[in-house]
């Protein structure tokens, strides 16, 4: 009788542990869902990429790609799938190039020997700030 009453708790403590594992699972998987979808909204479709040079601003829509020669060909910006980046510069340092994409709010990347700055605006603000 004892050995019957043992082999039931186990059964009933290993169908607990189940059920907290396939909860804590569920849980891990909206949040992921919720991250994600935060994401997608960040680099929201009204955001543009403004280009300020010696020569003026130019604006170019986040959302859509392309590939566009800055400042009479100093620099090559490439926009695609929602994010900036400069592939080319005939700047000697070429920090610009290793700056990375953009996409967010008040993301910029600046080619200071060319006087190339570009900046997004408008879409979601960055989650990095002067505080953080």
């Amino acid at each position: 009788m004892k050995r019957g009453t043992m082999e039931q708790k186990e059964k009933k403590k290993y169908i607990r542990d189940l059920i907290l594992v396939g909860a804590l699972l569920i849980a891990a998987l909206l949040a992921l869902l919720v991250i994600r979808n935060r994401q997608e909204k960040e680099t929201g479709t009204d955001a543009v990429v403004t280009v300020r040079t010696s020569d003026g601003d130019e604006v170019y829509p986040l959302n859509k790609d392309g590939v566009f020669s800055l400042n009479g060909g100093t620099n090559t910006l490439v926009i695609e799938n929602g994010e900036a980046w400069v592939s080319e510069a005939n700047c000697p340092d070429k920090i610009c190039m290793g700056m990375g994409k953009i996409s967010k709010n008040g993301e910029f990347i600046a080619c200071l020997p060319n006087q190339v700055i570009i900046v997004v605006e408008g879409g979601e603000e960055s989650p990095v700030d002067g505080r953080t």
